[in-house]
């Protein structure tokens, strides 16, 4: 069995420019997302999901000639964002896309769906390793 990352995608400013939702409105569309990971925790396949802060609350830190640089922003300027992901198990891609089929449903954002490497340490999966 593999993992796979499944990204969510947002459009930046998207949720910055709505009326905050009522109780009523929030628990309508946490509904089919708890759903959702009901299932994917039942069946094996929920390992770890997250929602992130917008890219504005974004810290990139990079090494410049022995220096440490932070910036405050995002590290690439873009119209969309990942707002939040899903780490899954899946026998194999087409189990993986199927689980991303889900969420898209659930949650009306498009989704990227990445493999992971094998499992282990970096250094092991190394050529000559």
């Amino acid at each position: 069995m593999s993992q796979y990352l499944l990204s969510v995608h947002t459009a930046s400013g998207g949720e910055s420019h709505q009326e905050p939702m009522t109780p009523e409105q929030m628990q309508a569309m946490m509904k089919p997302i708890l759903a959702l990971e009901a299932e994917m925790t039942a069946s094996g396949a929920f390992v770890f999901s997250g929602r992130l802060a917008g890219p504005d609350a974004a810290t990139v830190v990079r090494a410049s000639d022995g220096d440490r640089v932070m910036t405050d922003g995002p590290f690439v300027e873009s119209k969309e964002h990942i707002a939040g992901f899903y780490i899954i198990n899946a026998d194999d891609l087409d189990a993986a896309l199927a689980w991303a089929d889900k969420v898209t449903e659930a949650i009306h954002a498009p989704i990227e769906v990445r493999p992971f490497f094998a499992t282990g340490r970096v250094a092991d999966q190394m050529p000559g390793a």
